[in-house]
């Protein structure tokens, strides 16, 4: 998906389709999904583009991650599925997200790259430029990874280097 325009018309046809099927909960977080999308667009006063659309999205993954660590430190394992289950069908439009050991890959050779163009081992210092330049090969590469799962990567290498 290249332009935000077709993501906006899949996600409809994904709720006529979830509605014929009588299928309420994939329905319910379809119209969230789309109603989202809608309040940014009318917050930024514009359409969107395909970075801010995917942000969005990753935002709303994110609550629900958030979510589920509060359900479950409330001994809530319903509400829990209920927000894990709407986490799956969010992930269906953003790209595909980047596996533990693709990311520490990925890491190793921005550090190392880091590393050659500053001339020395990079530490806790370098932290911002790393992630950065973590987050720039992410988007140029067309995968994505969990925000806290690449800082945690970059502060291990970076600590152990």
């Amino acid at each position: 998906m290249t332009d935000f325009g077709a993501l906006e018309a899949l996600i409809s046809q994904q709720v006529i389709i979830a509605m014929k099927a009588h299928d309420a909960e994939r329905t319910q977080t379809l119209r969230l999904i789309k109603n989202a999308l809608k309040n940014k667009s009318i917050e930024k006063r514009g359409p969107l583009t395909q970075v801010e659309g995917e942000q969005t999205l990753a935002s709303m993954i994110k609550q629900r991650r958030d979510s589920i660590e509060q359900f479950t430190n409330g001994n809530r394992p319903d509400l829990a599925t209920k927000e894990a289950a709407e986490i799956v069908i969010i992930e269906e439009f953003l790209p595909k997200a980047l596996d533990e050991a693709g990311l520490a890959k990925l890491v190793a050779e921005v550090l190392a790259e880091l590393e050659a163009s500053l001339g020395h081992k990079p530490g806790q210092k370098e932290m911002g430029p790393a992630m950065k330049a973590v987050q720039a090969r992410l988007q140029a590469a067309g995968v994505r990874a969990d925000g806290k799962a690449v800082s945690e990567l970059v502060k291990k290498a970076l600590v152990a280097g």
